[in-house]
Parts: C-alpha cells; sequence; structure tokens
C-alpha cells in the first residue's frame, strides 16, 4: 500500500519509513502541510504530523477531512488533553503520542485499512429511528431536513449503534468494529468520538449508557 508520511524531523521520518517498508508499504515522505494537500490522492494512508514548519497539522488535517475519507493517523509529541480531542474531533482516525513504538503504529495501520476496507465492501441501506434518518451509502446522517456535521468516525459509530438499536453493543465490540482491534485502539478515543456525536445529535437519552457493558440506542425512540 502507498503510505503518505507528513514529517519534518528527518530521524522520524526516516525511522517511520522502514517500519512500514517492513509490513510491505510503500512510503513517500513530505515535510510540508502544503504539499501533502496537493499529493494526499495517490495514498491509502497518511501518517501526519501535527508540528510542521508551514502550517498547523490540525488545520492540514481539517482540509484533507474536506476532500478525502483516507485513513489519517496523527503521530505527534503534543499529548495534551485537548490536542488530541481537536485532532479526534477533526477527523483523524487515531492519534500515537511520540515516540510510538513501531509495532504498535503498524497494528494501527493494519487497524483502520482493515476498518475502511469494511466499509468498502459492506452492503448498504438506510436506518430510520424516529425522525433521525442514516443513508449508509452516502454516509450522511439527518434529522427531520437538517444534515448532521459528523465526522468520519462519528458517523461510524452512530451506524453501528443504531443498526444494533434495542441491543446493548459492547465497549469492545465499538472498538472491534471501528478501529478493527479492541486491544490495539484507544478507548479514549471512543470516549471523545462518543462525546462529540451526542452533542451533534442534541437528543438527550437517545444513546443509553450501560453502565461498565457499553451503549445502546433504542429502537422505538420518542
Amino acid at each position: 500500500m502507498e503510505l503518505l508520511i507528513v514529517e519534518d524531523d528527518d530521524a522520524m521520518a526516516s525511522a517511520l519509513a522502514a517500519a512500514v517498508v517492513t509490513a510491505g508499504h510503500k512510503p513517500t515522505r513530505v515535510v510540508r502541510g502544503e504539499d501533502a494537500l496537493l499529493v494526499h490522492r495517490n495514498f491509502g494512508v497518511i501518517l501526519l504530523d501535527l508540528g510542521l514548519p508551514d502550517m498547523d497539522g490540525l488545520e492540514v488535517l481539517r482540509k484533507l477531512r474536506q476532500v478525502t475519507p483516507v485513513p489519517i493517523l496523527i503521530l505527534t509529541a503534543r499529548d495534551d488533553e485537548r490536542s488530541v480531542v481537536l485532532g479526534l474531533r477533526s477527523g483523524a482516525d487515531d492519534y500515537l503520542v511520540k515516540p510510538v513504538k513501531l509495532v504498535e503504529l503498524l497494528a494501527r495501520i493494519e487497524a483502520v485499512t482493515r476498518r475502511a476496507g469494511r466499509h468498502s465492501t459492506a452492503p448498504q441501506q438506510n436506518i430510520v429511528l424516529g425522525d433521525l434518518e442514516i443513508d449508509l451509502d452516502r454516509r450522511v446522517a439527518s434529522r427531520g431536513a437538517g444534515e448532521l456535521p459528523l465526522t468520519a468516525t462519528e458517523f461510524d459509530l452512530l451506524a453501528l449503534l443504531a443498526g444494533h438499536a434495542g441491543s446493548v453493543v459492547t465497549r469492545e465490540q465499538i472498538l472491534d468494529s471501528l478501529w478493527g482491534d479492541a486491544f490495539v485502539a484507544s478507548s479514549r478515543a471512543l470516549d471523545v468520538h462518543l462525546t462529540g456525536l451526542r452533542a451533534k445529535l442534541q437528543r438527550p437519552g437517545f444513546i443509553i449508557n450501560v453502565r461498565g457493558v457499553g451503549y445502546r440506542v433504542e429502537a422505538d425512540p420518542a
């Protein structure tokens, strides 16, 4: 798979490239965010640093998310909660803090690509729960006449829960379905996406927390 590394540190970029080559990927490295925006169409996964010389990586991420659903993994030294939340809510599929274990990085890449592959081949249909309609083919969710501004992961989370309406979906099932591996994926990432989804739905009590187990949406919402 063709893989784009957006990283301005030469030593880090070399280590990342060497690691992904061992897994059979073909890496290409760019230093600037503007370069990533120009060449992103050629790649199946993007590894994105946030501290770039020409523009902030979060801005690069937001611009990429306007034009491509390709999996994007943030690799950065920023480990504060605010940066993690901003990265995930801006559309990143995963968030890894440097120094990252290369074995873990390869597992995360495998997980997001497996997830993307399942989405491209899964049979599509619509889900309707009260005034909420989820168009799985167009990947659009709406309430009434208004389309909800969901990120790709928020949409996937909503579609998963709504597709099992009336039943409990465990946290492990969600992590496995959305990220490809319940033990590789970050539980904190799920919490961030769930909080964002609830805020955008503006329907208190729609997603019910089943303490110690997982989450459920009602099959026949009022």
